[in-house]
C-alpha cells in the first residue's frame, strides 16, 4: 500500500475524499469541527509538497430528506456553509463550485496553481453517488491526476467517490493520513492486542452488534454488555424487565451469546443493576433496580451503582480497551451516570499505560462530551466502518486503494 508520506505532491492536484459530514444547528454553523480537522494534515502535506487540493465529500442525506414539494434542499445540505471554517484552519483561501461534476466545476479544478485548494458542492445532490455509478465517478476523476481516501467514515460504502473511483487512478492511489492512521489503530486491537482485552459494547441493540460480538469472543478476555441491548439478555434468561427497550426475536441468539462466550473462555459481563425511570423524559421520576425484576411500566435508561463499579474494576485491570456504544441514555442529565464514569475509567486506564480505541458515534460524542477525547488513545471518526472492520468484513474504500 502507497504511504502518502512517501509521494512528493509538487506540481500534482490531488483529488482528496474527505467526510466533511458534519453537525450544523439550525442557523446552520458547525457544531462539531472535528472530522474537517482531522483530515487538515492531509491536505497541508500535499500543499506543503507544492501540489493543489481537490476536495469531495458528502453533507447528509439530502436525497432522503426532500422539501414538501419533493425537490432538494440544496440551502440545508450545501458544503458552502464549511468553507468559512475550513478557509480558517488551512489558512488560506478555500474556492468553491455549485456542482461536483460539469464544465464549471471542471474548469475550477483544471485552474488551480500550486497551493490552491478547491471544494467540490455535496456530491449527494447526485442520485449516482450512492448508487456507485462509474460514469459519475469517472466524471468526478477528471478533477484530479492522483486520488486520495481519507475518509474512513465512508470506507464501508462501495460509493462513486469512496470505491469506484479509484479503477481510474491506476498506479496513482493512497490513503491519507487519517484513513491510514484509522485503520493501523483498528489493526493494533484486533491483531496486536495486549491481555487483558476488554471490549465494551453499548447501545440500543443486540441485533446491530451480533456480528461484531461474535468476532470477538475469541479476541477479547471480556466483553462489557451495557445500554439498551442488555434487557434482551436479561428477559432471555426468564427475567422481568418492564417497559425496558427488548428485542423479542433475538431472546434465543442472546442465550447462545451467552453460551459461545462460556465455550470461548470470554468473561461476559451483563449490567446486575440499572437506574430505571417511570418514563423516557429528563423529567422522570427514578429508582434503582436489579435487571431480572424491573417493575412493571418502568425502564431501565443506564447501568446502576453495582453495574458500575463491577465495570470499572474491569476496565481498570486492562491493557486494551476497545469501547462502542453508550451505557444508557448520556443526552440526559440524570441517566448519563454510567457512561461518564466509564469514560473516566477508560482515560484513567489509559494514563496507567492501557491502549483505549473509542468507536466512533455515540461513544465518540460521549467521551467528547464528559471531557475526555484527549485522556484515551484513539477516537475513530468512523462509527459504521469501525463496526464492519471489526465485525472481520473488508471495506470497498480499503480494497479499491489496495487494488
Amino acid at each position: 500500500m502507497k504511504n502518502i508520506k512517501d509521494i512528493n505532491f509538487k506540481g500534482i492536484r490531488a483529488l482528496i475524499r474527505v467526510d466533511f459530514n458534519v453537525p450544523l444547528d439550525k442557523q446552520f454553523n458547525i457544531t462539531d469541527d472535528s472530522r474537517i480537522r482531522l483530515a487538515i494534515p492531509t491536505i497541508k502535506k500535499i500543499i506543503d509538497d507544492g501540489g493543489s487540493v481537490v476536495l469531495m465529500s458528502h453533507l447528509g442525506r439530502p436525497l432522503k430528506k426532500l422539501k414538501e414539494d419533493g425537490s432538494i434542499d440544496f440551502g440545508k445540505f450545501t458544503l458552502r456553509h464549511l468553507v468559512e471554517r475550513i478557509n480558517q484552519l488551512i489558512g488560506t483561501t478555500v474556492q468553491f463550485t455549485d456542482n461536483c461534476i460539469g464544465d464549471e466545476a471542471i474548469k475550477a479544478s483544471s485552474s488551480l496553481k500550486a497551493g490552491n485548494v478547491l471544494l467540490l458542492e455535496n456530491l449527494r445532490f447526485h442520485k449516482e453517488e450512492e448508487k456507485g455509478d462509474e460514469s459519475f465517478a469517472k466524471a468526478l476523476s477528471l478533477h484530479g491526476d492522483y486520488y486520495v481516501n481519507d475518509a474512513f467514515g465512508t470506507a464501508h460504502r462501495a460509493h462513486a467517490s469512496t470505491a469506484i473511483i479509484a479503477k481510474f487512478f491506476p498506479g496513482k492511489k493512497c490513503m491519507g493520513l487519517l484513513m491510514a492512521s484509522e485503520l493501523e489503530n483498528a489493526d493494533l486491537v484486533m491483531h496486536k492486542a495486549q491481555k487483558p482485552f476488554t471490549a465494551v459494547m453499548g447501545g440500543a441493540k443486540v441485533s446491530d452488534k451480533i456480528l461484531i460480538i461474535e468476532n470477538l469472543l475469541t479476541r477479547a478476555d471480556n466483553i462489557i454488555i451495557g445500554g439498551g441491548m442488555a434487557y434482551t439478555f436479561f428477559k432471555a434468561q426468564g427475567g422481568s424487565i418492564g417497559n425496558s427497550l427488548v428485542e423479542e426475536d433475538r431472546l434465543d441468539l442472546a442465550l447462545q451469546l451467552i453460551d459461545k462466550a462460556k465455550k470461548a473462555g470470554c468473561n461476559l459481563f451483563l449490567p446486575v443493576d440499572s437506574v430505571i425511570a417511570d418514563k423516557f423524559d429528563k423529567d422522570a421520576n427514578t429508582n434503582i433496580s436489579d435487571n431480572m425484576n424491573i417493575p412493571d411500566a418502568w425502564m431501565g435508561l443506564d447501568i446502576g451503582p453495582v453495574a458500575t463499579k463491577e465495570f470499572v474494576s474491569v476496565i481498570k485491570n486492562s491493557k486494551t480497551i476497545l469501547w462502542n456504544g453508550p451505557m444508557g441514555v448520556f443526552e440526559m442529565k440524570k441517566f448519563e451516570s454510567g457512561t461518564r464514569i466509564m469514560a473516566e475509567a477508560i482515560a484513567e486506564a489509559t494514563s496507567h499505560g492501557a491502549y483505549s480505541l473509542i468507536g466512533g458515534g455515540d461513544s465518540a460524542a460521549a467521551v467528547t462530551q464528559f471531557g475526555y477525547a484527549d485522556k484515551v488513545s484513539y477516537v475513530s471518526t468512523g462509527g459504521g466502518a469501525l463496526l464492519e472492520y471489526f465485525e472481520g468484513k473488508e471495506l470497498p474504500g480499503v480494497i479499491a486503494i489496495n487494488e
